[in-house]
């Protein structure tokens, strides 16, 4: 698997790229199960700190990871409208039965904003969409949440890493370090 580092040097050089990276990345990120395996949000933060840099543009990181987010999280709704209960039956579902209980509770509490809440929460965020689908609630009403998360999130992860790369280089040049 490609390091963090790997990546944000591969798009410092390839900034063309940029746009079909983070679709990747936040595809990565909100479908089910394989979020727990890919370290999207590490490499999101990583690429808006290339944006504080003048590497990259923002524009291009956003809509990429709007887009694979809305992809991902879309595929999740899929998968637990189609396999539902069998797939709380699996690994890694069966191993972790409080995050199921803390998916179970966040729609039992909130209902549909949990959709919104959960592009905001690594742990639910692997398994909220795939709740949604499990518990019915129909493709559309499920996306009038959804796409607003997903704009949201993929404007706040990146720009965080932005942020961040602006107030450590601000430190840097206040330093001299």
């Amino acid at each position: 698997m490609m390091s963090v580092d790997a990546v944000l040097q591969f798009l410092e050089r390839h900034q063309d790229w940029s746009f079909l990276v983070t679709l990747v990345f936040a595809f990565a990120e909100t479908l089910a199960f394989l979020s727990l395996l890919v370290p999207s949000t590490a490499i999101l933060v990583g690429v808006g700190a290339l944006i504080s840099t003048g590497a990259l543009d923002f524009l291009p990181i956003w809509a990429g990871a709007a887009t694979g987010a809305v992809i991902g999280s879309s595929v999740s709704w899929w998968l637990g409208a189609r396999y539902g209960e069998a797939l709380l039956k699996r690994w890694p579902m069966n191993r972790d039965p409080l995050l199921v209980a803390r998916a179970t509770e966040a729609f039992r509490r909130w209902g549909l904003p949990a959709v919104f809440i959960g592009h905001f929460f690594g742990p639910l965020r692997a398994i909220v969409f795939l709740f949604a689908g499990m518990t019915r609630i129909p493709f559309w009403r499920f996306q009038l949440v959804n796409l607003p998360g997903c704009l949201v999130w993929a404007w706040f992860v990146p720009k965080s890493g932005e942020i961040g790369g602006e107030i450590i280089g601000w430190l840097w040049g206040l330093f001299g370090v």
